[in-house]
């Protein structure tokens, strides 16, 4: 534990995952004192395992690390930009993923523990906050994530007078590396692509005939499933992490065209025929002992769980380190509750961040955090909080959460959904992609010309932003 040597009022930071750590680091590294606030191991979740901060409780990957045409890479190359902690770990403790930045999940807590630990701004407080934050806390961040214990988020709701939406995550199981038959599983990442600290071959393929899926979903689809109490029959799932039998229920061919896609991807040991479905795992920890199934989130019984799975060839004699689960998640109605800023319209002096404010994803939760500490940091130094442009990645991401929503309604049913980061956040750009001897493109090579138009922007934008912000950090001096 650190101790604040600052004469300023230390802020206040309630969670000590993606978001909160981000933010607690953003503060102290802006000069002003903060108190982190985890409540593990006083009190646990359902689907944390450790007590470490930034604890990764379901995959292991950051996505794609494309900068150029994928908006969730644009934002890992803007939050390097801002000097993320959350980054700077992840890519201290990458593992191959292909294109994705992928972490070992226990190097990459131990790490983000350690920084924050070891900072001469930070103390980290144990214990949970059973309530609204005292009022001598006069600048506050609430980052409890998608988990916040239940009297926490009963005093934020009687506070906003507010009934937060809420729909189930789920976990993907994790399997023994040396478990995996590999007489009929290969590695290859799909059509081959390079990513930060891969190969090309980063990934274990499992393969399956048209006879073998049709047998995988009818034991999907009969496996018992986890039944909900009656307060939670209501509760949607997320699009972004349907368990697997829930996407099977939406038709047997579904998961062909989702995680069992068999496209850019070769059998070599029948290299003429192609698989009908492929299943695939991504390395989970630095040692490669560990892999997680892609996509295979699930609220199958764990008891129907390794039956169901070793099905899959390959897997047959597969040992899981862990079973998949799942969990229900929460979030506010932000554009109505939220000024841009992040601070709650109702009392100024709570800001929120990361899953709880309706952003979707590790990196999102992260930005979102960085984005409340720097806030909160600037306000606490008397100087105007300056957000950023929203044709940037993190600016998109934010400007969502609290007011680019175009369908929030005031009074009556809800519209606004949790988000990951993507284009169509971003301010329309006028431009006509031609190519180099002038003609107009189309397809899919003028869409990609569109995504590079629109990160070159987001880059000169930061830029900008981040010079007119050491401008008036200097004048403030």
């Amino acid at each position: 534990m650190s101790t604040a040597t600052s004469t300023l009022d230390p802020i206040h930071v309630i969670g000590g995952g993606l978001a909160g750590s981000e933010a607690a680091w953003q503060i102290a590294q802006a000069g002003v004192p903060v108190i982190l606030h985890e409540m593990r191991p006083v009190r646990g979740t359902d689907a944390h395992k450790t007590e470490g901060l930034a604890e990764l409780v379901c995959s292991n990957s950051f996505r794609s690390d494309d900068a150029e045409s994928n908006a969730v890479g644009l934002l890992h190359q803007e939050m390097r930009s801002l000097s993320s902690l959350i980054m700077a770990k992840g890519d201290a403790n990458q593992v191959p993923a292909g294109g994705a930045l992928a972490v070992d999940r226990d190097g990459f807590s131990q790490a983000v523990t350690a920084a924050l630990e070891a900072h001469p701004l930070v103390t980290i407080e144990r214990g949970e906050i059973g309530g609204l934050p005292p009022e001598d806390w006069s600048s506050v961040i609430i980052a409890t994530g998608p988990l916040t214990s239940p009297a926490l988020a009963e005093a934020i709701l009687s506070l906003t007078g507010e009934t937060s939406l809420a729909f189930f995550d789920a976990i993907a199981p994790i399997v023994y590396r040396d478990s995996i038959n590999m007489e009929i599983a290969w590695y290859q990442s799909r059509y081959d692509k390079v990513g930060p600290g891969g190969t090309g071959k980063d990934y274990i393929n499992c393969p399956m005939t048209r006879e073998q899926y049709e047998a995988f979903i009818d034991a999907l689809l009969a496996g018992g499933k986890t039944e909900f109490k009656d307060w939670e029959a209501d509760t949607p799932y997320f699009d972004g992490c349907l368990p697997i039998e829930v996407m099977a229920e939406r038709g047997r061919e579904t998961l062909r065209h989702g995680p069992m896609k068999p496209v850019g991807l070769t059998d070599p040991n029948n290299p003429t025929v192609k698989p009908y479905a492929i299943v695939q795992l991504r390395q989970d920890n630095a040692l490669g002992t560990l892999f997680n199934m892609v996509g295979f989130q699930t609220k199958l019984k764990y008891g129907e769980q390794a039956q169901v799975f070793r099905m899959i060839p390959g897997l047959e004699n597969a040992e899981f380190a862990r079973l998949g689960g799942i969990h229900r998640n929460t979030y506010l109605n932000s554009p109505k509750l939220l000024d841009p800023t992040l601070r709650l319209k109702a009392m100024p002096r709570i800001r929120f961040a990361g899953q709880i404010t309706g952003c979707e994803g590790y990196v999102e939760s992260a930005a979102v955090g960085l984005m409340a500490g720097r806030f909160a940091a600037a306000e606490r130094l008397g100087r105007a909080p300056a957000p950023l442009p929203s044709t940037t990645a993190m600016g998109a991401l934010v400007n969502h959460i609290t007011g680019g929503h175009i369908e929030t309604i005031d009074e009556g049913p809800r519209s606004f959904q949790p988000m990951n980061v993507n284009f169509g956040l971003f301010p329309p750009i006028d431009f006509t992609p031609k190519s180099e001897d002038g003609k107009r493109l189309r397809g899919p090579a003028k869409a990609l010309a569109k995504k590079k138009a629109l990160t070159d922007r987001a880059r000169s934008d930061l830029a900008a932003w981040l010079s007119g912000s050491a401008a008036l950090a200097a004048a403030a001096e």
